[in-house]
């Protein structure tokens, strides 16, 4: 219910009124003492309080709403203002930025007036020739979105060439263009726009698929070599105009810091980097979190600055310690360290009194729309019928939601921002919301949450962060992130978006990633298919060729794009090829027996750990066993020879790697008359013979001794089609069933007895292989972590 009305409100309106106001907007006026009593004393210190043209007043009334501290030399600026030589938002914005980025003493009158734009006029036609340029180069876009583009951003192309143009007439000529290119909206520019499901009706060709996966040439070493960080300015220049929130009415919020704030934030970091690594605690980590450390983690090492390890804690629902601890556990197998690890609920008082505040100043109000509702108004672009409530009333209510008097899902506090904006992300958005729901961190203190909307600027501002930086999704948000910054006069950032990670033939999603890990799709959030870091890890991939995959990457804007799977799997290869010993593993064991060796005699022969071994260092050997039965592949046994086939058949010989060349003289087959049961060789102790198959094997150690037996797992992809995300709801289908094959009775060299979990090796012939947390004494699993053919740069890009 609103407040009685008194003599003094009544004057107040009158006084609003012959300003040029609306009755609407001075009646909501005075529902928010501090606002009219900013208004009324720069009414009079402005000398119209007997009335002026509404431009001008306009113009006051942002000065008493949006620029709360008076600058010296105010007099001056209302000067300006009343003589019309300062008549639209943008100069007034110019104006403070001025005021904000210099000394008061240092007041240079010239230097106001061309920082400010005085004397410069800008016509009609010069607003519609620039608007003419403006549509000729983004016609294509705009004919494929229609009446959804984004007129902000075509207002933004036409500010940065027109910056003193009037933001209502430049709106004007931008709304009758379009009308002039796109004629009357039809029944489709209504519509709701669909969730992408456009390709579902016909499969791309495996051509056309191709095109989608970026052909992205191996990085140089100058390039990996270079400084991926330089883009970001440092601490003290965070004074230019971060973005501008263009209103609906035409008006322009430049969002930037002024002198006096940068200053105490300098002061408080000592002009350090600060930045964030803020995930939220609802499910394992993947890859591209593995970017976003390198980008937040990477910057301040790079110079020398602090990172939080911020859990973004805001939705007890979906929050577990268990994912609280891999994350931190995850970070540092990474090789990061955080400066101090924090929760967004830490601040939860102080974004409570943020929050109050809010209302306070006339930004929030609570509301009682349920959210299919809110969806409706917002598609309507309506205001809420309770955004006009008087500012006690919504702080009464907004405490009465903090004590639980108030049931979950009857009332949200919403920022009054600007539902008849072209950014979605400017439509009140919700700041807290009820939530019976004890907290993991928390615990139950409280019954009302705030939003990540509200929540995630405010957070970086109290803990002062540098650099807030974050992928191109979130661009859109930018607008919101800076007017709440901006509403409640706290230090903005530099945000910066970039590129986020798309390789091909695996999700991302972290909600695909958990339905697959809940109905067992996988086994576990650290299934070596996933390309989680916790699943890349037990596949035997190390935290270096993930970074080293990551920056090579680099940090751009340039989105959409995916990147193939082979392009990691180079980099997992480069890494391995250096620090994985080599050894000898048989997949399919089949029998060969050498027929003049002696059956109790044991050889002990020398077989390299690293291709490039010196003979005069021992540990660069190690031992295998020749005996008289030997193993080797099945695959490499063939009854047929033929002229490009290198491995066994009858009356052919092959050498045994490290050992001697053998010469097939017999097959012994089951009863079956089909099934090899087993070989006979003869081998050449001489070493005279030289063929050209070299093949790995494993032999019996002493006398009908079996070698020991492991189990190995080789991965291929989880998915089938390089982007299964375009399959829409049938992406399940697309799993591949044979992304995983059990090898139970693989059988390896004696050496291999004393392997523990996580060390690498290569199979020589086979890949690259880790041995899995899932071994036993007596029975060893290995995961394949990838073959050894590297297909990057030969197509696979």
């Amino acid at each position: 219910m609103a407040p009685p009305k008194d003599d003094n409100s009544e004057e107040s309106v009158k006084l609003f009124l012959s300003i040029g106001l609306d009755e609407k907007t001075a009646k909501t006026t005075i529902n928010n003492p501090k606002v009219t009593a900013n208004l009324t004393a720069v009414i009079n210190e402005a000398g119209v309080s007997n009335g002026c043209d509404r431009t001008i007043g306009n113009l006051l009334y942002t000065v008493a709403t949006k620029y709360h501290n008076a600058p010296v030399h105010r007099p001056t600026l209302f000067n300006y203002i009343v003589t019309a030589q300062i008549k639209t938002p943008a100069q007034l914005d110019a104006a403070f930025s001025f005021f904000g980025n210099n000394n008061p003493e240092d007041f240079n009158l010239n230097e106001f007036e061309e920082a400010c734009g005085v004397g410069v006029e800008v016509s009609a036609e010069d607003i519609e020739n620039v608007v003419e340029k403006v549509f000729e180069e983004n016609k294509k876009t705009i004919l494929e979105q229609r009446y959804r583009t984004n007129a902000g951003l075509l207002l933004g192309h036409v500010r940065k060439s027109l910056p003193w143009a009037d933001p209502k007439i430049v709106k004007d000529f931008i709304d009758k263009k379009m009308y002039e290119l796109l004629g009357e909206k039809t029944a489709a520019d209504h519509e709701k726009p669909a969730k992408k499901k456009e390709k579902k009706e016909k499969p791309a060709k495996a051509e056309e698929k191709k095109a989608v996966v970026e052909a992205t040439p191996e990085p140089s070493e100058e390039e990996l070599n270079m400084n991926p960080y330089s883009i970001f300015p440092q601490p003290e220049q965070n004074l230019m105009v971060h973005t501008e929130v263009f209103y609906s009415d035409g008006s322009v919020l430049r969002c930037n810091n002024n002198r006096e704030v940068l200053d105490k934030h300098l002061k408080v970091t000592g002009g350090k980097v600060y930045t964030r690594f803020p995930p939220e605690p609802n499910g394992y980590l993947h890859i591209g979190h593995a970017k976003a450390m390198f980008v937040d983690f990477g910057l301040a090492k790079e110079r020398g600055g602090c990172c939080y390890l911020r859990y973004d804690d805001t939705n007890p629902e979906a929050e577990k310690k268990e994912y609280i601890n891999h994350i931190e556990e995850i970070v540092n197998w990474m090789g990061w360290a955080p400066f101090k690890i924090t929760y967004t609920s830490d601040y939860f008082q102080e974004l409570y009194d943020l929050a109050v505040e809010l209302i306070r100043r006339g930004h929030a109000y609570v509301d009682h729309q349920n959210a299919d509702e809110i969806t409706k108004y917002r598609e309507k672009k309506m205001n809420s019928p309770w955004r006009d409530r008087p500012i006690e009333e919504s702080l009464r209510l907004f405490e009465e939601m903090r004590r639980g008097m108030i049931e979950e899902g009857k009332a949200t506090l919403r920022m009054k921002q600007d539902m008849q904006n072209d950014n979605c992300n400017m439509y009140d958005l919700i700041a807290y919301r009820i939530k019976f729901t004890p907290h993991p961190h928390a615990g139950d203190k409280w019954c009302i949450y705030p939003t990540y909307d509200f929540a995630h600027c405010t957070v970086d501002s109290l803990e002062n962060i540098t650099h807030s930086l974050c992928t191109l999704e979130f661009e859109t948000r930018r607008a919101s992130y800076y007017w709440l910054l901006h509403s409640l006069d706290l230090y903005m950032p530099y945000v910066w978006e970039y590129s986020r990670l798309n390789i091909t033939n695996t999700v991302m999603s972290k909600r695909k990633l958990n339905y697959i890990v809940t109905n067992k799709h996988v086994d576990g959030w650290d299934d070596p298919r996933l390309l989680t870091l916790a699943g890349l890890r037990r596949r035997g991939v190390t935290p270096t060729a993930i970074n080293a995959f990551v920056r090579g990457m680099g940090i751009t804007r340039s989105d959409g794009s995916m990147i193939h799977v082979s392009r990691l799997e180079h980099h997992i290869r480069e890494e391995l090829n250096k620090t994985a010993p080599r050894t000898m593993v048989v997949l399919n064991p089949l029998k060969v027996v050498i027929t003049n060796l002696e059956s109790d005699k044991v050889m002990e022969l020398d077989a390299k750990r690293w291709p490039d071994a010196q003979n005069d260092d021992p540990s660069a050997f190690y031992k295998v066993p020749f005996s008289r039965v030997v193993y080797i592949d099945q695959s490499d046994f063939r009854m047929k020879d033929s002229k490009d086939y290198y491995g066994l058949a009858p009356g052919k010989s092959v050498l045994l790697r490290y050992g001697f060349p053998i010469k097939c003289t017999n097959v012994v087959f089951a009863d079956d008359n089909e099934t090899i049961r087993e070989i006979h060789a003869e081998y050449d102790p001489e070493k005279k013979t030289k063929p050209k198959g070299v093949l790995h094997w494993v032999a019996e150690s002493s006398t009908g001794k079996e070698p020991i037996k492991v189990e190995v797992r080789l991965f291929e992809k989880l998915f089938n089609s390089e982007n299964p995300a375009e399959l829409n709801d049938a992406w399940l289908t697309d799993i591949n069933p044979n992304s995983k094959v059990v090898v139970s009775d693989a059988y390896a060299v004696p050496i291999l007895k004393d392997a523990v979990v996580g060390d690498r090796f290569q199979f020589e012939r086979l890949g690259y292989f880790a041995v899995d947390k899932d071994s036993e004494p007596g029975k060893l699993v290995f995961n394949r972590t990838v073959t050894l053919r590297d297909s990057y740069g030969k197509g696979g890009k």
